[in-house]
């Protein structure tokens, strides 16, 4: 069988040139700015916050449970037509109309904001799916860890790069400054509307589309194409078992992503100067982690990186939790006036490593084991996997923290990650690429 040969550097520039332009999405409105914005400010129903947190974790898990009906049958009619493209640019227009509409949300119009984040993260996610469905076509599966770290990296860097404006300008999340924080959604949106124009010139449609069967609907025979994935993943022992795992992991960084900084306001009551520093410690560490856990990846492969990023966040995770009571023993056994939200920066440097790392290694391995052919295909089902994960962690973490506060229900991640650690011990690398090259065609 030939060898997929690598892409030319413009089209793997535009490929990544999504992950910068999409970063300021996740950043800005799903983990930074916005997330905090609604449940201290619009919702407000503080001291807990516990309403706001939990409207917040509904908005996205059904965001997400769209994704999972929607995902899988559109990657089976992408394969088939050949249109992957145009359902990125579709995900593209509605994501951005959707995110620069919050500026409308204020208190007193939470459900607004809820259904804006329901709509705008749901074509956000999906789109996801698409863009990494053009992975596999960018190179052999040994170059495809350090390409999709280029992609990783580049996407903080973006993240990093819109959020200068936020700080520098939009200031802090508070009802004081409310008329010029509101300004968080159009901006994110404008951004992400410029930064992804090289996506769409220079990324190619390498599939070729083939005539409808006669009588049938794409959507009939996107449903057809599903069932018949299901009946294949039987033969791709590796990337079914490596699916579960995903689930479980990424189940633990949605919650991350998504209650982080939400975390720092409410647990660790940090200060405006702090989050400033969060928000470049987090995008730094998450481009180096992408970065140097790709290139590790093409040493130790892929299986072995990815556990280590897996072990990270178990780790990660139990410093966040612990964070407040580190610096009451310090204070205590030494006389040390560590503040808690100083001791969370520290943290949020392992996080961010961990974060960009296993993200870049989770895809790079999907593309791995996933034939030539079926990529939409099976990277819809990667991406069902992933969403699946988001809406059911962040409707438990909403219930969890609505039971017993968010400071100890964070600690559930920790036992997710453990089990995506476990899950992963019978998958064979080698095997799964063997079974990759054997049904490509």
């Amino acid at each position: 069988m030939t060898e997929r040969a690598v892409a030319p550097k413009r089209e793997i520039f535009g490929w990544a040139m999504f992950d910068f332009a999409n970063q300021a999405y996740t950043l800005l409105i799903i983990t930074a700015v916005f997330g905090d914005l609604f449940t201290r400010v619009i919702v407000g129903d503080g001291p807990d916050y516990r309403v706001g947190n939990l409207l917040w974790s509904l908005a996205l898990a059904t965001s997400y449970l769209l994704v999972v009906v929607c995902s899988p049958v559109a990657g089976a009619v992408m394969d088939y037509t050949a249109r992957r493209k145009q359902f990125l640019f579709g995900s593209y227009l509605l994501t951005v109309v959707a995110t620069a509409a919050l500026y409308f949300v204020a208190p007193g119009y939470a459900m607004l904001g809820v259904l804006l984040i329901i709509i705008s993260n749901f074509a956000y996610s999906i789109g996801e799916a698409f863009i990494a469905s053009f992975l596999p076509d960018l190179g052999p599966p040994d170059k495809l860890g350090a390409i999709s770290g280029i992609g990783w990296a580049l996407g903080y860097v973006g993240g990093m790069v819109s959020a200068v404006f936020v700080l520098l300008v939009l200031g802090e999340v508070s009802a004081e400054n409310f008329d010029r924080i509101r300004w968080v959604g159009p901006w994110a949106a404008g951004f992400f509307l410029v930064a992804a124009i090289p996506t769409f010139l220079f990324l190619r449609e390498r599939g070729r589309p083939r005539p409808l069967p006669a009588g049938q609907g794409y959507f009939r025979l996107g449903l057809a194409r599903v069932g018949a994935t299901l009946g294949n993943l039987r033969g791709y022992r590796d990337l079914a078992v490596f699916l579960i795992s995903t689930f479980l992991a990424m189940s633990g960084m949605y919650i991350i992503i998504a209650f982080s900084f939400i975390y720092g306001a409410q647990v660790i009551g940090w200060d405006q100067g702090v989050r400033t520093l969060m928000f470049i410690i987090v995008q730094i560490s998450a481009a180096v982690g992408a970065v140097g856990f790709g290139l590790l990846q093409t040493r130790l492969g892929g299986l072995r990186t990815y556990r280590v990023t897996v072990t990270l966040w178990v780790l990660a995770v139990v410093c966040i939790y612990a964070t407040p009571q580190v610096a009451a023993a310090a204070r205590a056994l030494f006389g040390v006036e560590w503040q808690a939200q100083y001791v969370f920066l520290v943290v949020g440097t392992l996080a961010g490593s961990a974060l960009g790392a296993c993200q870049s290694t989770t895809r790079a391995l999907v593309g791995a084991f996933t034939p030539q052919g079926h990529a939409a295909e099976f990277f819809g089902f990667w991406g069902l996997s992933l969403k699946l994960a988001g809406a059911f962690s962040l409707l438990l973490m909403g219930l969890l923290q609505a039971w017993v506060g968010l400071h100890l229900a964070i600690l559930f991640c920790a036992l997710l990650f453990i089990g995506a650690f476990l899950v992963s011990w019978p998958v064979d690398e080698q095997r799964g690429r063997r079974a990759a090259e054997a049904g490509s065609g």
